[in-house]
């Protein structure tokens, strides 16, 4: 079921739990109910916000996270013609001095990186749109998106094993107005689209999770199995979101760029994917490790708005996949 989002992540101390559509103006935790330390809240509170985006010639995944103790960025663009990763780039830093997400997701979103020769921001500016700007050795970028005419964006918000809770807010397809340069030349953005990830929650210290998404005008979704079960499955058809099921990720984790098959217990999506290359990082602190690889490529398969509903085809949906763990 889908509901009206709420105007706060916390009512009465309890977080509003559930599968919502439509804006959230923050994400506050600071007025939910528990006996957690200030200390541990501090270590446990994860925000980041990452932006997709692609079109016939790239694909681009900018992220920005702050993980309490330790903040980190990456860029990257992956040329679909050629099947390579142009620019490749990441670096980590000190929260507050380097770095700083906001708790608005949308409309007054500001996330921030400053480090040796590497500048990144978003933000919200006037017109209802996000500014997504790069500067780095291996990656320039300008980019808007637009926000004001976008379909409902999902809000799902669920309890954590081992933490409190978390929030997501997600949007599906946004025109994007920009370019992009790694070194080759520039790439025109203006035929892009792109979906916005802006993540908040206290989260338990080991968490891992598998995340598909794919979106263009018609037809875009979001699954994820793992820290916070179904709650963030949705499948926008036509701007109209629809509830998913429990999603399932058929893959070779030792071969992440042979097909995967992604679909949901309801049967309301089944798809391949096949991917076209990947960004992967692997770091280990002793203390803290991550391991990630986000495969880029296209869905095919089939999608229904109900179970009864005749299937809709679907091909050459650009998205990723990711197979992800983190002990932070």
């Amino acid at each position: 079921m889908i509901t009206a989002a709420p105007g706060a992540v916390v009512i009465d101390g309890v977080p509003a739990h559930g599968r919502h559509a439509g804006r959230i103006d923050r994400i506050d935790w600071s007025v939910l109910s528990g006996r957690r330390s200030w200390l541990w809240r501090r270590l446990h509170h994860k925000r980041w916000h990452y932006v997709g985006l692609g079109n016939e010639k790239v694909f681009i995944g900018v992220a920005i996270v702050d993980v309490g103790w330790l903040c980190t960025a990456f860029a990257y663009l992956f040329d679909r013609h050629r099947r390579t990763l142009l620019a490749d780039w990441s670096q980590d830093g000190l929260p507050g001095l380097q770095a700083g997400v906001s708790d608005a997701p949308l409309a007054g979103a500001r996330a921030w990186f400053r480090g040796p020769r590497a500048r990144l921001s978003l933000r919200h500016v006037v017109g209802d749109r996000l500014r997504l700007e790069v500067a780095t050795q291996a990656l320039r970028l300008e980019a808007e998106l637009e926000l004001a005419a976008m379909a409902p964006p999902l809000l799902a918000i669920g309890p954590i094993a081992g933490g409190l809770a978390h929030a997501t807010q997600k949007t599906t397809a946004l025109p994007v107005r920009g370019w992009a340069d790694a070194g080759t030349g520039r790439f025109d953005l203006d035929d892009a689209w792109a979906a916005v990830d802006a993540s908040n929650g206290l989260l338990a210290r080991d968490t891992a999770w598998r995340w598909a998404s794919a979106h263009r005008p018609d037809i875009g979704f979001n699954l994820q199995q793992g820290y916070l079960g179904g709650q963030e499955n949705l499948l926008w058809m036509d701007g109209h979101p629809v509830a998913l099921g429990a999603a399932r990720f058929e893959f070779d984790a030792a071969r992440p760029l042979a097909p995967w098959r992604v679909s949901t217990d309801d049967g309301l999506l089944d798809l391949v994917f096949t991917p076209e290359g990947a960004r992967a990082a692997d770091k280990n602190y002793g203390f803290a490790a991550s391991r990630y690889v986000q495969p880029i490529g296209t869905f095919a398969g089939t999608l229904r708005c109900t179970p009864h509903a005749e299937p809709r085809s679907v091909k050459d949906l650009l998205g990723v996949t990711e197979d992800h763990r983190s002990l932070w």
